[in-house]
């Protein structure tokens, strides 16, 4: 995932370099540790669509570098640049990339993907790019394809993946206000239709190999010790978009649920699981 802020379709996304990247980069890292599963999954899929193994990887978007990194493990002996428009997030990347171990590997780029790709061709051409939460907000996403299709090799591959609703955290009844809060914090927050890249890609002169929906549900101890932080910050995100669309008293129940000074809080619950879905298209360059 790049660094753009979540917008008010409930969707995971992207934007240029602000003051709230910190909190963003947080919430991508925690989203990685709680899907670890999902992304192993995922990497491991490409790994058995390539014929060799990767040399280069492009990373668009890459934020904090939670795909890097993945793909950095995936594929011990590739060398990935992470690109984004971010300087802060890039830092980060070059911290974690040091923290694990890949340095050497995990290069970074500070780079505006809506302007020309000058630096990225100059590191290319690549075997694989990853596009993780990010290409429903390129100012040209046929353009964006195009440029992709350029800087692959023959028989390289693409993964786009779009998230493709905000993850589902709460039970039924919470304790706090009626039942079927959370479904109705998503009705009036997640009102845009899927992205679908099929047709783009093959515009762009991609072979679509498959598209990949991945249903994720993990209970809390599937999802480990960071889903009690990840879910507040998820739901927090979509709370400040639902002030004028939420009826009052699902705002103020929604308000107890992340203050952490409720012993009912999101921060201290147990009864809580994740359940998300995401798809991603896989094409590879003729």
């Amino acid at each position: 995932m790049n660094t753009r802020h979540a917008g008010t379709d409930g969707r995971m996304g992207h934007a240029s370099a602000t003051g709230s990247d910190i909190a963003m980069a947080r919430l991508l890292e925690l989203d990685a540790e709680v899907l670890a599963s999902y992304i192993a999954e995922l990497t491991g899929r490409l790994a058995e669509l390539t014929s060799s193994a990767p040399a280069r990887i492009l990373d668009l978007g890459s934020g904090p570098g939670t795909g890097s990194l993945a793909l950095a493990r995936q594929f011990p002996s590739a060398h990935v640049t992470g690109a984004d428009i971010s300087p802060q997030m890039l830092h980060r990347l070059h911290e974690r990339a040091a923290a694990h171990g890949v340095a050497e590997r995990v290069t970074t780029l500070e780079t505006n993907l809506d302007e020309p790709w000058t630096e990225i061709s100059e590191r290319g051409p690549y075997d694989l790019i990853w596009a993780a939460a990010f290409l429903h907000h390129v100012a040209d996403p046929a353009r964006t394809f195009t440029r992709a299709f350029e800087q692959l090799r023959p028989s390289g591959l693409i993964a786009v993946t779009e998230m493709d609703f905000f993850p589902l955290f709460l039970p039924e009844d919470t304790g706090f206000g009626r039942p079927g809060l959370e479904a109705r914090l998503h009705a009036v927050t997640n009102t845009q239709p899927p992205h679908e890249w099929a047709g783009s890609l093959t515009d762009a002169g991609f072979t679509v190999e498959e598209r990949r929906p991945y249903e994720i549900r993990l209970d809390h101890a599937q999802a480990g010790p960071s889903l009690n932080a990840y879910a507040q910050i998820c739901l927090a995100k979509l709370r400040s978009h639902a002030t004028d669309v939420l009826d009052a008293d699902d705002l103020a129940a929604l308000d107890a649920l992340l203050d952490e000074s409720q012993p009912q809080s999101i921060a201290h619950r147990e009864d809580l699981r994740v359940h998300t879905t995401r798809t991603t298209w896989i094409a590879r360059r003729p």
